[in-house]
């Protein structure tokens, strides 16, 4: 996935780059030291050693502030870093399991493990069994299978949505415990 540079996108015009006139110029510090000309607004940035950064073009007088631009740019592509890796820990995986009603000792522990693996990485999982046939008429067949799945699994998760019924599926999704 690319992150989205903040850093190189032009919307901050600095020093020479800059074509107004007269702007509103706000220090280093953050007081506000008032409307000057550009040329002004360059002596006094260069008097600091910073640079003049236009802040908000479309103001009336545009508003500048004397500052290191590089420290900037930094401090903006941090920040949106930071909240791209807050984005993806929200994002949170669903494995579904699928099951049957007759399924085997060996079948049914791949899946606990395979299961147990996503719950630890921190992934909800699903796990649904469809009725086939005359399946139907036993729910209680598959609601044992689930219940024992839930059991194999309590270790390291809990039941979110127990088991529920909905058409020829019944499934449950279990969470990672805290």
């Amino acid at each position: 996935m690319e992150v989205f540079d903040i850093a190189n996108n032009k919307d901050n015009l600095i020093n020479e780059q800059i074509r107004c006139k007269e702007m509103l110029v706000i220090g280093p510090s953050g007081e506000q030291l008032g409307l000057k000309s550009r040329k002004d607004a360059l002596t006094l940035a260069g008097y600091a050693g910073f640079d003049l950064v236009l802040m908000n073009e479309k103001s009336d007088p545009p508003v500048c502030k004397i500052m290191d631009y590089n420290r900037f740019k930094y401090e903006k592509k941090k920040k949106a870093k930071e909240a791209l890796k807050k984005q993806r820990e929200a994002i949170v995986n669903v494995k579904e399991f699928r099951l049957s009603v007759t399924i085997d000792k060996h079948d049914f522990d791949t899946r606990v493990n395979n299961a147990k693996k996503a719950i630890l990485r921190g992934d909800k999982v699903k796990a649904s069994i469809r009725f086939k046939g005359r399946q139907i008429a036993h729910p209680e067949l598959a609601k044992d299978v689930l219940v024992k799945f839930e059991e194999a699994l309590s270790d390291v998760a809990e039941v979110e949505i127990k088991p529920k019924i909905e058409g020829r599926v019944i499934f449950m999704q279990l969470t990672p415990k805290k």
